[in-house]
């Protein structure tokens, strides 16, 4: 009885180690903090004033880590309000 308990639980512990892991299917990027400057904001003045404009107006959020932001600059495009 003993033995039968063992080799089952062993069974179940090998089957189950087989099942975990791996994959090696595409890597995704993982999602910007929610306090960073997307990439996609990054590409046009328009796109950055747009993204800007979309951000929920809060006292009490969290700053925008704008250390690894280059904001894009164009000297033909005429300023717009925030």
């Amino acid at each position: 009885m003993n033995v039968q308990l063992l080799l089952a639980a062993a069974a179940a512990a090998v089957l189950l180690a087989a099942c975990g892991g791996g994959g090696g299917g595409t890597v995704t990027e993982p999602p910007a903090a929610s306090n960073e400057v997307p990439a996609a904001a990054l590409a046009s003045t328009a796109a950055l004033v747009d993204w800007g404009k979309s951000l929920p107006k809060s006292d009490s959020a969290d700053p925008l880590d704008l250390t690894k932001a280059m904001p894009p600059v164009s000297d033909t495009e005429e300023p717009r309000s925030l």
